[in-house]
């Protein structure tokens, strides 16, 4: 889909078409769409990003906890949306051995219990390593910093999920 396509198309469409580019948050399309036209991909973006950072502290903690765990029951029971499922396909995540799926629960079990919401990470820029090891340097940070982590990774998805749909307009 391109930019001016993107300008376009209804109000129904782009938020069925970008509604889910923050997991399950179909509030930040809606925003966005009132904002068109978008000059490029880098400013379609940057709208989404602000949306959410302008948005109050229940609200965010709520996008926080709309994501799944990693390699977790959603992914076990196919129950994933197809963003998260493809991102966590790609590393293998829904096919783990029995002791790596083992590792994954009990980190995400101690890291909800710590934090309130679910371990988020940008699985595009990291490896099944790189994401144990952030799982764990991450449980040692405070409950304010590993917010604005989360909120931070979460904007990093996004932005992978807008290229991915749009490319670089």
């Amino acid at each position: 889909m391109h930019l001016d396509e993107i300008n376009r198309i209804s109000r129904d469409e782009f938020v069925r078409k970008f509604g889910g580019i923050y997991e399950s948050s179909a509030w930040v399309a809606e925003a966005v769409v009132e904002q068109r036209p978008f000059t490029d991909t880098d400013l379609f973006i940057k709208t989404m990003r602000t949306t959410v950072d302008d948005a109050d502290e229940a609200t965010k903690l709520a996008l926080i906890r709309a994501h799944p765990d990693l390699a977790g029951k959603l992914a076990q029971r196919g129950e994933l949306t197809d963003h998260s499922a493809r991102e966590q396909s790609r590393l293998g995540l829904d096919r783990l051995e029995k002791d790596e799926f083992e590792e994954f629960t009990d980190l995400n079990t101690t890291y909800r219990e710590r934090f309130g919401f679910p371990f988020i990470i940008c699985v595009a820029h990291v490896d099944k390593p790189g994401i144990l090891s952030a799982f764990r340097e991450r449980l040692h940070h405070s409950p304010s910093t590993e917010r604005d982590e989360a909120l931070e990774q979460i904007h990093l998805i996004a932005e992978n999920r807008v290229l991915t749909l749009i490319g670089d307009s």
